[in-house]
């Protein structure tokens, strides 16, 4: 049996810089957030980063200042605050917020003006009336409709043409500002031309709307973060050394505060029970609704519901970086993240705007050499407006934000989009054996001592030196010394050697405990065989069931241990993996050939620290949420660590998002390929431009629609 130290080197390639958050304003559009993106990308200085329209952050990786990353930023016509921890959900939020009453003001001031001109100019046409001053009451209240709405889409517009790019709102701007300039030339020449007043005011207070729509289905579709907010109590009471109570703000807290907590409230951080017993809902970290007893000595993390006894917790963290905050934070990382699949996305909105541009310029020159210059004004407004791919940048990143909101509410967190778009693609899943299909705690059940040894000094020994190691097999034997009430010395000199095992000095004696072929491992003393360990673990309560729902999803499930090859058969027999699908004997840089060797979009489970280079290696690296920090870092995916049907949940989300993601972009793509030769070619007639408004709204909220369906049908799917 493998043991290693927790100091154990893992090779790795250089960490990238380290990534900090900043809060963006002045983005309109996904295609702000695209470019943005794309300019923090082509900076020298920034490793990576990720600019979410949804969430209005930038994560940047990078080792330029926050003042420089601030300036890129302002230099490409937004502005931008770092975040500080434990502020990012709650600014999310109120941004959310300011964001949907901003567009719901301009909405309804511009379809309060627009649509009683627009019925009284449709009256008067079906009557026949055209008075004089009928052109003139459009032409002021279109241009009081421009001037209360149009400030967003110009000021973003000017911004871009001075970055020398363009944007959706250099198209509604261009739509709306040649709609209503060519009817004021054509009023002011009195020529005989029909004019789009009422058109140039109903594209942006229709425009407006569908940004209000958006913006509203977005804050529902983001709730995981606010409902994650939600589970710490602002104030918490804080008993003194006197034992009297005091009210205190939760980010007041710091290590080693005392709280109180009476049945019915929530732990506000996480900490170490010191009196009281009570039965705790752990369901946050587990996804287990199933309480569970808690007393002196035992953790607790923030989040949990507390059923019924008191507790006086003293807190382990400070009160802005509790469980429930990391957690967040992770969900709104993932949520921010941009998943492969966007950027042939990204690709075609790069030269998305230019190319409508153009064709929009082309339409105008080839409908005047045909002779109709009001048909030509009207088709190239048209393709202005019912070419903007707002749609095309929403695709991803809202059904993206479902899958990771429904993911977190049943206790599983996604690092990235990437890991959720690969896992909805994967068909082979590898299960590490100890402490992943097993519980990780195995016992000693036999020490055969050899000739010429006592058992006693033997296990004395061994337990000396295993206590430096953390592997389950090295508790085990810890274990078994402490049942027979022995001592032992501090041992020196410890080494481990992965996938081999330890060594170390006992009282001048050199030990070293490896691998066996005839046992689960065996011990030398000073370089001669003294004794044989037999170590016994035993199947996870749910494996069976989670190996069982993988194979009916189509996934190939294989175990992958350092154990020998009976003990591994053993548990893969018990838990439904064919002998074939078992690799047994594997070193930690035999696993690593074994992934890279292995079909794209292939699945590592693991828990322990020699795990970790496997799952950083895999393309999807799922950690148990009870194994070491190590692997918890190393993984892209982490699962509650007492529910293994938590991974085929994680699959079932990960192929529901990826099938709307497709959905979505097949939408967009398809809207825009229809729309504009339709547009181009007057086929939307004279009334064009407020007819592309109109689709153009509709095609941004199908995509959010779909991904707010894709979100309620995850909410409704029972947590098993």
């Amino acid at each position: 049996m493998l043991s290693q130290s927790k100091s154990a080197p893992i090779l790795s390639a250089a960490p990238p810089p380290p990534t900090s958050s900043f809060r963006i304003t002045g983005m309109t559009c996904a295609g702000c957030a695209a470019g943005l993106q794309r300019t923090l990308e082509a900076d020298p200085g920034i490793h990576s980063a990720t600019v979410s329209i949804v969430s209005g952050l930038a994560r940047v990786s990078t080792t330029l200042s926050a003042d420089e990353v601030i300036a890129r930023i302002r230099q490409r016509g937004f502005d931008g605050t770092q975040e500080l921890s434990g502020a990012a959900v709650s600014a999310t939020e109120q941004q959310q917020h300011s964001a949907e009453t901003r567009w719901k003001r301009r909405a309804i001031a511009g379809l309060t003006l627009w649509l009683p001109l627009e019925l009284l100019h449709w009256s008067a046409a079906g009557l026949h009336w055209h008075p004089d001053w009928m052109p003139l009451l459009m032409a002021a209240g279109s241009g009081l409709v421009l001037l209360i709405t149009g400030p967003g889409f110009l000021k973003s517009a000017w911004q871009a043409l001075l970055n020398r790019t363009a944007n959706m709102d250099t198209l509604i701007a261009l739509g709306a500002g040649t709609a209503w300039l060519s009817s004021a030339l054509i009023l002011a020449l009195n020529l005989n031309q029909p004019t789009w007043f009422g058109e140039a005011a109903g594209l942006l207070a229709i425009v407006s709307l569908g940004h209000w729509l958006e913006a509203k289905v977005s804050s529902r579709a983001g709730s995981a973060v606010r409902d994650l907010l939600s589970m710490q109590p602002e104030t918490v009471s804080v008993v003194a050394s006197d034992g009297t109570e005091v009210t205190a703000r939760l980010e007041d807290v710091q290590p080693g505060s005392r709280i109180r907590i009476r049945p019915g409230d929530r732990v506000p951080v996480d900490g170490t029970v010191l009196e009281g017993l009570s039965d705790l809902d752990e369901s946050i970290i587990t996804g287990e609704s199933l309480p569970v007893m808690r007393g002196p000595g035992d953790h607790v993390v923030a989040g949990s519901i507390n059923t019924t006894g008191q507790l006086l917790v003293a807190a382990t963290v400070p009160g802005t970086d509790t469980t429930v905050d990391r957690i967040a934070g992770l969900v709104e990382q993932a949520q921010s993240s941009r998943a492969p699949v966007q950027r042939l996305a990204d690709l075609i909105a790069a030269v998305f705007v230019p190319t409508v541009l153009a064709i929009a310029l082309l339409t105008l020159v080839g409908w005047v050499l045909a002779g109709d210059l009001s048909g030509g004004i009207a088709a190239a407004v048209s393709v202005l407006i019912i070419s903007c791919p707002c749609a095309l940048g929403l695709a991803t990143p809202m059904a993206v934000m479902a899958g990771t909101g429904a993911a977190s509410q049943r206790g599983i967190l996604i690092r990235s989009a990437e890991a959720l778009e690969r896992a909805g693609r994967a068909r082979e899943i590898i299960f590490d054996k100890t402490g992943t299909l097993t519980g990780g705690h195995p016992e000693l059940i036999r020490l055969q001592v050899l000739p010429g040894f006592d058992s006693h000094d033997v296990l004395r020994l061994a337990a000396a030196v295993e206590t430096l190691s953390e592997h389950p097999a090295a508790h085990a034997v810890v274990e078994a010394a402490r049942r027979q009430e022995l001592t032992w010395a501090q041992a020196t000199q410890f080494r481990a050697f992965p996938g081999i095992g330890v060594e170390a000095l006992v009282n001048g004696k050199s030990v070293r405990i490896e691998r066996d072929a005839h046992a689960s491992s065996r011990i030398l003393i000073d370089n001669v065989p003294a004794a044989l360990m037999e170590l016994q673990d035993t199947l996870r309560p749910d494996a069976t069931a989670a190996v069982t729902a993988l194979q009916k999803m189509g996934v190939h499930v294989r175990m992958l241990s350092g154990d020998r090859p009976r003990a591994a058969a053993a548990i893969a027999e018990a838990a439904g993996i064919a002998p074939a699908d078992v690799t047994a004997d594997a070193s930690p840089e035999q696993k690593l050939e074994i992934l890279r060797a292995s079909p794209a979009c292939t699945i590592m489970v693991g828990d322990g620290l020699n795990d970790a280079a496997a799952l950083t290696a895999a393309p999807v690296g799922i950690a148990i949420g009870c194994g070491t920090g190590a692997a918890m870092e190393a993984a892209s995916v982490i699962v509650p660590g007492n529910r293994l049907l938590a991974i085929p949940e994680f699959l079932q989300i990960a192929r529901d998002t990826l099938r709307v993601i497709r959905q979505n972009l097949f939408l967009a793509f398809f809207y825009n390929g229809l729309a504009i030769p339709l547009a181009a070619l007057g086929m939307l007639g004279q009334r064009g431009p407020l007819i592309a408004a109109v689709a153009m709204a509709l095609s941004d909220l199908a995509v959010v629609g779909n991904a707010l369906r894709l979100k309620h049908r995850l909410d409704r799917r029972s947590i098993r």
